[in-house]
């Protein structure tokens, strides 16, 4: 599932693209991804709207609409679940299968397809109201996350995925972050200490923001056409050239050694998830 550096790269991608764009015409192709807007309501709140800005909250893209003569915006929350890809494309091309929705503009359109239907393209907000703070926000303190760690006895690498603490984390940064902070995946929540809390935030923070900067230099194409199709993780690209540098350091890596101490990486399943690690470097 794409995560909050993939997300972030996204919207940066359609941001100048939607941008004062009106809505035409929509094509609705999955009503459950509708998440409780009736497809009447949707088209009636969407057709003749203008795009005003594109924003990120967590893993969800945030499209802020206008309709004319009203000074109201409208928030309409986009989730790409697992599969979920988000792309203009132009008015003559044929629609995907998969299409959950479909915004009509003069020349092109906006297309969102999803192959198994888990994500959502929904005015409802109650998801994004119950997000932790953005981890690259002033919000984001050691002081408020050390308070939210102290109440959880849950291991630390399945507590990074509640989004209710931190916004954005999935389960490639959260193994990734781990490492980067030189803590073992398994150690509880309210067990860490004041230095290890401190060290932990910082990494959450440097392993985004890294990432994000890998994924700014990539040219993807987000509509399923070209060789780099669909969104980077935080590592090679699938039609990367072999000159780029891998930085995933213990994320599907298990039995491969590690990069700093080449310790075989191990896999633990946690919370239903698959958790990697170096045993040498996250004893702590």
């Amino acid at each position: 599932m794409p995560e909050l550096p993939e997300i972030e790269i996204l919207v940066r991608h359609l941001q100048p693209l939607l941008k004062g764009r009106t809505i035409r015409r929509v094509r609705i192709g999955r009503l459950k991804c509708l998440r409780g807007t009736s497809p009447a309501a949707f088209r009636r709140l969407v057709t003749g709207a203008r795009f005003v800005v594109l924003s990120r909250r967590g893993k969800y893209l945030l499209f802020t609409l206008q309709r004319r003569g009203e000074r109201q915006r409208l928030m309409l929350i986009g989730h790409l679940g697992m599969t979920g890809r988000m792309y203009l494309s132009p008015l003559g091309a044929a629609l995907p299968k998969h299409v959950v929705v479909a915004l009509e503009f003069d020349r092109d359109r906006f297309v969102f397809e999803d192959l198994r239907y888990f994500g959502s393209f929904t005015f409802n907000s109650s998801a994004i109201d119950a997000l932790g703070p953005e981890p690259l926000s002033a919000g984001f303190t050691v002081k408020c996350f050390s308070k939210s760690l102290e109440r959880s006895r849950q291991a630390i690498k399945v507590k990074l995925l509640d989004q209710s603490l931190v916004a954005g984390i999935g389960n490639i940064y959260a193994s990734e972050t781990l490492f980067r902070a030189g803590l073992s995946p398994q150690l509880p929540a309210n067990r860490l200490k004041p230095a290890q809390v401190e060290r932990l935030w910082r990494a959450i923070r440097a392993t985004l923001t890294e990432a994000i900067r890998c994924g700014s230099t990539l040219s993807l194409h987000f509509a399923g056409t070209g060789s780099q199709d669909g969104l980077f993780y935080f590592g090679r690209a699938p039609g990367a050239s072999e000159s780029y540098e891998e930085r995933l350091q213990v994320y599907d890596r298990e039995g491969e050694p590690c990069r700093v101490c080449h310790t075989a990486i191990r896999r633990v399943t946690q919370a239903a998830r698959s958790t990697y690690y170096c045993p040498q470097c996250q004893q702590d």
